[in-house]
C-alpha cells in the first residue's frame, strides 16, 4: 500500500518529519503545506478535511501546535491549568503550581512563596518561548539546565520511548542572552541512565497515557514531556502534544525503522506489533543558524550558501525559515537553518556539527558552538559517580544504624553496654561473675526458611530464629549466652524491612539473656534479587572450666533421656518443608493445618524456634544433666550422638511425647519414610537432656516448670556397628497424630466455587497451575471446561487426566472472527461459566465478545456487580507491564537492559495488554540471560501468578468496577 502523505507546518521540524517520511516505501507523494502556499488555514479543520478528500491524502502529520489546539486531547499542552491539575489528579510527580486569572493576586504570591525558584508561564499556546524563569536565583538557573525532553509514539495503550534530548534556549553560548524557540539539541542525553529512563516511561509517560484513557480522552499520537531532574527525581514541567524544535531535527535521523510504518501503527491502535528501533551507539547534535537580530528584528532575503559543503561532509540540513529568491535560497524568518550531525559519540557530533555552520554562510549568522556542553561535562566528569549510583545507599544504612542503636542498647547486660558504632565490641568478662571461663563460639544461619518469610513478607520473627540456632548451639557445651553479632545482606536495602528483622534479633537476645554487640549490614547490588535477603549469626558464651558439657565420662547405661518440646519445625529442614507444600494441594497463604483458623500455613512454618538457654541454664549449672543436645540439621539421628560416647546410643519411644501436627501432615504430604522424619525433623523434640536415672523425676520437674518435656527414652550400650539412635513407633505416633482438618472443617470454611474455563492453543503447562490450584480444598475456583481451537493438543489431556470437560472449536471452521467467538460463548453459556482464563490461547478476541464478558453478571460466592465493568477474563503477559507490551516481550527486555521483569496477570480489555492489573510477580534478569532462559523463569512465575490472581477473582477480593480495580480486605485469604 502507498500513500498521499501530507505533513503541515512550514519550520525545520516538519522539514525533519518529511525527510523521514520521504524514505519510506509506503509513501507515493509527500506534500508540505506552508500555510502562506496554499488558500487554506491549517486552524480551520473543515477546510483542511476538504483539502484532504480533494487531494487523496491518506495521512495527515502535523508539525506545530496550533492546528492541535482544538483537539481535546491536546489540552495537556493548550491548558496548563489542566495539565497540572491532571498530573495532580493521577500522581505524576510535578512541580508545585498555582493557577491565576488576576494579575495582582499573581504577583501577590510571587512575592510571598518560598519556593527556591519560580517559573512563569502562559497557560496557553507560546511556541516554545513563553517561560520566564526567576533568574535573581541561583538555583533557579541552575535548575534550567536539568531540564530534558523525552517524547514517546503512543496509540492509546502502549508508549514507545525516543532517546531523551536536550535542547538549548538560549540565545549565546554558556546560556546567556534571551529566550528562544531552540538554537540546538543533542541526543541522547547521558544523564539519564537507563533505570531513570525506565522510571520515566513507566512513572510519568505510562501514567498519563492510562489517566488519559481512564478519563475517557484517550491519547494517541506523539507525547512530548519537558522534566526536570531534581533530587527527588524527575518531575513534569510541561507536555507538547508533537515533536518539538528542535529536538524533532535531532531524533528523527537516529530512527532506524520506517517513520511511517510507526506512524500507521499508531493511528491503528497497534504501536506493540511496530515498535520503533533506533541506531544504538552513536549521537546527534543539531545547531540551530539564526538570523542577526533574532528574537527581536531581523533582516530577510539574505542569500545562504554552502550546501554542497555540508553534504559533503555528511550532514543534513533542515530548512526552517527559507525561500528561494532568483533561483538562490534566501532566509526568510528568524531560525533558519538546522545542521545536524550523525557520528560514535556526542563530541564528535558536535565537531562536525559546528564545522558544518562555519562553512554554510549568510550575513549575519548567530548560531551557538557548545550545544551539548552539559552532556560533555557530565561524561568528561572523573570523580562523577557515588556509592549510591552503584546500588549502595550509605545514607540509608546510617539511618538504619540510628534506628537500630536502641534496640541494641536494650539488650545490655553485666560485662557489655551493647552500644553500636564502635570499630568493634567489647565484653568484661569478670564483670560477668566469671572466675575462670572457658569461652565457646557458635556461628548458624536460617537457611531457606527466610524463603517463606520473603514470600509472606513476615520478617519480625526470623531474627529470633537466628539468635536460637546459634545460642542452643552453645547451650550444648553448656555456656551461658554472652554476646551475638548479626549479618544481614541483601541487594538492596529496605530500611523497614531490616528494621523488622534486627528488632526481632534484639528481642530474642533479651529472651537469651545476651547482648546484641555489633553486626554487618552488606547492601551488594546484584547479589540478591529485589526483596530478598541472607542472614548470619555469631554467638559468644562461656562456661566455668568444671561446668563443661557434655560430661562423656559420667553417661551410663541406663541414663534417662528427657525430650523438651519444640515450637514445630524449628529452622531446619525447610528445602524439604518448601518442596512438599509445592506439591500439596495448600500454599503458604492456606489456613494451617491442625491449628488455629486466624493463621496461615506460612505463618504456622514461621513459628519462630525455641530458645532454651535462661530455662535450662540453672538446671544444666545443677550437675545434674550430663549432657544436652539441641536438636538441629540432622534431626534426631544426627544430634543426639554428637553429645554420647561412641559405646552408647539411645532408644526412644515416639508415644511418649507429643509431636506437632504439621509433623504429621508433613510425613504424610511427601510421602516421607520413618528414617527420613527422623534424621531431617525435630519431630517435636527441640532439645534432649541426659540425666543419671533416680534424678531424672527433679530434674523434669524443674524443667515443666517453664517448658513441655517428657521422659522419652533410655541410654543403652551400643556396638559400633549398630546406630546410636533408635526411635520406635513414630509412624505409629504421627499416624496416631493424623489431622483430621479436612474432613472436620467446618462449613463456613468450605468456599462457593466460581465456575471457571480455561481457554488453551497448546500445551497447557499455565493449565495445569491452574488445575492444581482449583484442586486445592481452600480454592474458590472451580474449573469446569477447557476450550482448544487445536484438537490434539497436549493442554486437552492434562484437562482430561484432571476429569475436567473439554471443548475443540476449531476457528479454521469459521469464516469470521466474530462466528468463532459466538462458537465459544455459546459453549460457555451451557457450561454455566462465570471466569475465563486465557492459557496460551493464540487467538485475539473480538471487541463483542470481550464486551459482553465486562458485563454485570452474578459471579458466585454471593457476588453481583450490576450495571458495572466487572471483568470476567483474565489474560497472563510475560512482562511487568505496563513495560514491554506485545509480542517478543523477552526480547524488547533484553534489549532495553533492565534488570527485573516479570510477569503480570491482568482483566483482559478490547486493547492488547491493557487491563488493570490484578497480580504480578517479578523475575530478575541475569548476566547472559538469552530468550530462552529469560523465558524459562518467567514461566515459572507465570506458575505462581496466575494461580493468585484466578484465586483473588474468584473469591471476590479484587473485581474490576467501571474499569477502576477495587480489593475487599474481607475477601482475601
Amino acid at each position: 500500500m502507498t500513500d498521499r502523505v501530507l505533513v503541515i507546518g512550514s519550520g525545520g521540524r516538519e522539514h525533519a518529519l518529511a525527510w523521514k517520511l520521504a524514505q519510506s516505501l509506503h509513501v507515493k507523494q509527500l506534500v508540505v503545506l506552508r500555510e502562506k502556499l496554499v488558500d487554506v488555514s491549517v486552524s480551520d479543520h473543515a477546510a483542511l478535511s476538504k483539502y484532504c478528500k480533494d487531494q487523496k491524502i491518506g495521512l495527515v502529520v502535523v508539525g506545530p501546535e496550533v492546528p492541535l489546539a482544538a483537539v481535546k486531547a491536546a489540552q495537556l499542552e493548550s491548558s496548563k491549568s489542566f495539565s497540572k491539575a491532571f498530573l495532580d489528579r493521577h500522581d505524576i510527580p510535578t512541580a508545585r503550581w498555582k493557577a491565576f486569572t488576576n494579575a495582582e493576586e499573581a504577583c501577590a504570591f510571587i512575592t510571598s512563596a518560598t519556593f527556591p525558584a519560580l517559573v512563569v508561564k502562559a497557560s496557553g499556546l507560546a511556541a516554545g518561548k513563553g517561560v520566564i524563569v526567576a533568574t535573581n536565583k541561583a538555583e533557579a538557573c541552575k535548575a534550567v539546565h536539568e531540564i530534558m525532553q523525552c517524547l514517546c509514539f503512543t496509540d492509546g495503550v502502549t508508549v514507545a520511548f525516543m532517546p531523551p534530548a536536550q535542547d538549548h534556549k538560549r540565545l549565546m553560548d554558556g546560556d546567556q542572552g534571551p529566550n528562544t524557540g531552540g538554537m540546538g539539541a543533542y541526543c541522547p542525553a547521558p544523564q539519564l541512565s537507563k533505570d531513570l529512563l525506565l522510571k520515566i516511561r513507566n512513572s510519568i509517560l505510562q501514567k498519563t497515557i492510562d489517566g488519559m484513557r481512564n478519563e475517557g480522552i484517550p491519547y494517541i499520537g506523539v507525547l512530548y514531556a519537558g522534566l526536570m531532574l531534581t533530587k527527588e527525581g524527575p518531575k513534569v514541567l510541561e507536555f507538547n502534544c508533537r515533536f518539538g524544535d528542535p529536538e524533532c531535527q535531532v531524533i528523527l535521523p537516529l530512527l532506524k525503522s520506517d517513520l511511517y510504518e510507526v506512524v500507521q501503527a499508531t493511528i491503528d491502535r497497534n504501536l506493540s506489533s511496530c515498535m520503533p528501533v533506533w541506531f544504538e551507539d552513536c549521537s546527534a547534535v543539531t545547531v540551530m543558524m539564526a538570523s542577526e537580530g533574532y528574537p527581536g528584528s531581523y533582516p530577510k532575503g539574505l542569500e545562504i550558501t554552502g550546501f554542497s559543503q555540508a553534504k559533503e561532509l555528511g550532514l543534513v540540513v533542515f530548512h526552517g525559515a527559507t525561500a528561494m529568491k532568483d533561483g538562490k535560497v534566501v532566509t526568510s524568518g528568524g531560525r533558519v537553518l538546522a545542521v545536524t550531525a550523525i557520528k560514535k559519540d556526542l563530541i564528535s557530533a558536535l565537531k562536525e556539527a559546528n564545522r558544518g555552520v562555519e562553512v554554510i554562510r549568510f550575513k549575519g549568522a548567530i548560531y551557538r558552538k557548545d550545544i551539548g556542553y552539559r552532556a560533555i561535562d557530565f561524561l568528561n566528569q572523573t570523580s562523577g559517580l557515588t556509592y549510591k549510583d552503584s546500588g549502595v545507599d550509605i545514607a540509608a544504612g546510617n539511618t538504619l544504624v540510628q534506628k537500630i542503636k536502641p534496640l541494641a542498647a536494650a539488650t545490655s547486660r553485666p560485662g557489655c553496654n551493647a552500644e553500636l558504632g564502635g570499630f568493634a565490641g567489647l565484653f568484661d568478662l569478670k564483670e560477668a561473675g566469671y572466675k575462670d571461663p572457658i569461652l565457646v563460639s557458635g556461628t548458624d544461619g536460617v537457611g531457606t526458611k527466610l524463603k517463606i518469610a520473603q514470600i509472606c513478607n513476615k520478617h519480625d520473627t526470623i531474627g529470633q530464629d537466628l539468635v536460637a540456632m546459634c545460642v542452643n548451639d552453645i547451650l550444648a557445651q553448656g555456656a551461658e549466652p554472652l554476646f551475638f553479632l548479626d549479618y544481614f545482606a541483601c541487594g538492596k536495602l529496605d530500611v523497614g524491612m531490616a528494621h523488622a528483622i534486627i528488632a526481632g534479633i534484639a528481642e530474642a537476645c533479651k529472651l537469651a539473656g545476651c547482648a546484641l554487640l555489633g553486626g554487618e549490614t552488606a547492601e551488594m547490588p546484584g547479589m540478591y534479587p529485589p526483596g530478598e535477603y541472607d542472614l548470619g549469626g555469631f554467638a559468644v558464651g562461656a562456661v566455668e572450666r568444671g561446668q563443661m558439657l557434655p560430661q562423656l565420662d559420667r553417661i551410663a547405661d541406663g541414663d534417662v533421656v528427657i525430650g523438651i518440646a519444640s515450637s514445630g519445625v524449628h529452622s531446619n529442614g525447610f528445602s524439604l518443608v518448601r518442596k512438599i507444600v509445592e506439591k500439596s494441594y495448600l500454599d503458604f497463604s492456606s489456613p494451617s493445618v491442625g491449628g488455629s483458623t486466624n493463621q496461615t500455613l506460612g505463618e504456622q512454618l514461621l513459628t519462630p524456634t525455641k530458645i532454651y538457654s535462661k530455662v535450662l541454664l540453672p538446671v544444666l549449672r545443677s550437675g545434674h544433666v550430663k549432657a544436652f543436645a539441641h536438636i538441629t540439621g540432622g534431626g534426631l539421628l544426627e544430634n543426639i550422638p554428637r553429645v554420647l560416647p561412641a559405646s552408647f546410643g539411645v532408644i526412644l519411644d515416639a508415644l511418649n511425647w507429643k509431636i506437632p501436627k504439621i509433623f504429621s501432615w508433613l510425613q504424610e504430604e511427601g510421602n516421607l519414610s520413618e528414617e527420613e522424619m527422623a534424621r531431617t525433623f525435630n519431630c517435636g523434640i527441640g532439645a534432649v537432656l541426659v540425666v543419671q536415672k533416680d534424678l531424672a523425676g527433679d530434674v523434669l520437674k524443674e524443667v515443666q516448670r517453664h517448658e513441655e518435656a517428657w521422659v522419652i527414652g533410655k541410654v543403652v550400650q551400643c556396638q559400633k556397628e549398630f546406630a546410636q539412635v533408635e526411635v520406635n513407633n513414630l509412624l505409629q505416633a504421627l499416624h496416631a497424630n493424623r489431622l483430621q482438618t479436612l474432613d472436620s472443617q467446618p462449613s463456613k470454611n468450605q468456599p462457593s466455587k466460581t465456575r471457571v474455563a480455561v481457554l488453551i492453543s497448546g500445551t497447557g503447562t499455565n493449565l495445569e497451575a491452574l488445575i492444581t490450584s482449583a484442586r486445592k480444598p481452600t480454592s474458590y475456583a472451580q474449573i469446569v471446561l477447557v476450550v482448544s481451537n487445536k484438537a490434539g493438543v497436549e493442554g486437552l489431556k492434562r484437562a482430561e487426566r484432571a476429569g475436567i470437560p473439554t471443548k475443540v472449536i476449531d476457528h479454521r471452521q469459521y469464516s469470521s472472527r466474530t462466528e468463532f467467538d459466538s462458537a465459544v460463548d455459546k459453549v460457555l453459556e451451557e457450561y454455566s461459566v462465570q471466569l475465563i482464563c486465557l492459557a496460551g490461547f493464540m487467538r485475539i478476541l473480538s471487541g463483542p465478545f470481550v464486551r459482553k464478558w465486562d458485563d454485570s453478571s452474578d459471579l458466585g460466592n454471593g457476588m453481583r456487580w450490576d450495571g458495572m465493568q466487572t471483568g470476567k477474563m483474565l489474560n497472563i503477559h510475560p512482562s511487568l507491564l505496563p513495560s514491554f507490551k506485545g509480542a517478543n516481550a523477552h526480547k524488547l527486555v533484553l534489549e532495553a537492559g533492565v534488570r527485573i521483569t516479570g510477569c503480570t496477570v491482568h482483566f483482559v480489555a478490547e486493547e492488547i495488554d491493557a487491563g488493570a492489573i490484578i497480580f504480578q510477580e517479578p523475575v530478575p534478569v541475569k548476566i547472559g540471560d538469552t530468550e530462552k532462559t529469560l523465558s524459562e523463569r518467567v514461566k515459572e512465575a507465570e506458575h505462581r501468578a496466575f494461580p493468585a490472581a484466578m484465586q483473588l477473582v474468584a473469591s471476590g477480593a479484587v473485581k474490576l468496577e467501571d474499569g477502576m480495580l477495587r480489593w475487599s480486605a474481607k475477601k482475601q485469604n
